[in-house]
């Protein structure tokens, strides 16, 4: 080698361009900072958080039984006593609300599975088989997508008959379209790609390829529906609940806590005001969290 290849060579080195720092600048923030910039987010995390803690571990919020009935205090406005209030039984609102919640959540997340294992493998199936099958699938989806939600699971749960496990599953049915959906969209874009074809090169089967290659390139798009589907799940159950749907009284629940006191919206407000107040918060606090995860 010349002198001149040499120098060369150490120019070359010379330039090559330094590599990034791994950690980028917003990982050193501190967290407090990071905190106070999103003060949203936060607040979603903290409702999130509160109202988990809640289904688990009701007792540490609440010393007062759902159940139990008060006459003398029918009807008591918010107080120390009574946080929320008291309905017309006596019964501690807070109570019902905080020992309802497991009822809701439990609800919710068995009727975001069901949209979710369901839809995603329609959809998976669908948009990787393509064809004649794909179109047929995609035009029994569109039926579903064409028809309202909420009369959708009306529809399910009378034919299913009442109570929390038939509301969570026909939540989910109404779900599945949606999945399916974003699914097939996502696999349509991953089927198309060169890995998938060297896969095929190399004499992989169609179940490998499936589920080594195209299902986890595609689900990222799909776990950010499920979170965004966990507030509507929630409205949708309450909303089943308040109908009469749902669980049946005594039991503490939502939607049926908002039912109890519809007809005294005019004279004791709070009844229906507070678990009303409690459903918007976790619904609002769930979509601000799913946003973000799905940015």
């Amino acid at each position: 080698m010349t002198t001149l290849d040499v120098r060369v060579l150490d120019d070359a080195t010379l330039e090559e361009p330094q590599a990034s720092p791994v950690a980028p600048e917003r990982a050193r923030e501190p967290l407090l900072r990071r905190a106070l910039a999103a003060p949203g987010l936060v607040l979603s995390w903290i409702v999130v958080g509160t109202v988990i803690a809640w289904a688990f571990v009701p007792g540490l919020f609440t010393s007062k039984s759902p159940y139990d009935s008060d006459i003398d205090a029918s009807f008591a406005p918010p107080s120390l006593a009574h946080p929320f209030g008291a309905d017309r039984l006596g019964r501690d609102l807070l109570a019902r609300v905080i020992h309802g919640t497991s009822t809701t959540l439990s609800a919710t997340l068995l009727a975001v599975l069901v949209g979710l294992i369901v839809g995603s493998v329609i959809g998976l199936l669908s948009g990787f088989i393509g064809g004649r099958t794909d179109a047929i699938v995609m035009r029994f989806v569109d039926v579903l997508l064409a028809i309202p939600g909420l009369l959708l699971a009306m529809t399910v749960v009378t034919a299913l008959g009442y109570g929390t496990l038939e509301v969570a599953f026909a939540v989910g049915i109404t779900a599945i379209a949606a999945f399916a959906r974003v699914m097939r969209s996502e696999v349509l874009k991953v089927a198309r790609s060169e890995y998938v074809e060297a896969a095929y090169g190399s004499g992989a089967s169609f179940g490998r390829v499936v589920f080594r290659h195209v299902l986890p390139n595609s689900r990222a798009a799909v776990f950010s529906l499920a979170a965004l589907e966990c507030g509507s799940a929630i409205l949708a159950v309450a909303a089943l609940g308040f109908l009469g749907y749902g669980a049946p009284p005594p039991q503490p629940e939502w939607g049926l806590a908002v039912s109890e006191g519809r007809d005294y919206l005019a004279t004791y407000p709070w009844i229906a005001i507070f678990p009303g107040i409690v459903i918007a918060a976790v619904v609002l606090a769930t979509n601000r969290i799913s946003k973000t995860w799905g940015e």
